[in-house]
């Protein structure tokens, strides 16, 4: 919570997150209370759902020893932490000159 990395919204879905993992949220008030000067009621209860479904999900997968990823896949995926700006750009730019000036009406028999 002192980590200068999060902002204070981020802190406050951290916080929320803890508490509901350690189902202490019910009994804390006061995390409430912390928790809604930066969201919703609303976001609290989606903040509230995609906390409790990924520890529904983890809870799963670790009590019937499920392996997530391979670590092959793991590799992959650390080889794109270093994105090429320049790449995207281009893409993105090909994308953009690209652009269709219409787009064709859905089939309602699809």
């Amino acid at each position: 919570m002192d980590s200068a990395l999060f902002s204070d919204r981020e802190k406050a879905a951290l916080l929320w997150a803890e508490h509901v993992t350690k189902n202490t949220a019910r009994s804390r008030d006061d995390v409430y209370e912390t928790v809604r000067k930066s969201f919703s009621e609303s976001e609290v209860v989606e903040l509230t759902f995609l906390t409790a479904y990924f520890n529904m999900r983890n809870r799963l997968n670790d009590s019937l020893k499920m392996p997530i990823e391979e670590h092959t896949d793991v590799s992959k995926i650390k080889k794109t932490l270093n994105v090429n700006t320049d790449k995207v750009k281009q893409f993105l730019q090909h994308t953009l000159d690209n652009w269709p000036d219409e787009f064709p009406e859905p089939n309602p028999d699809d």
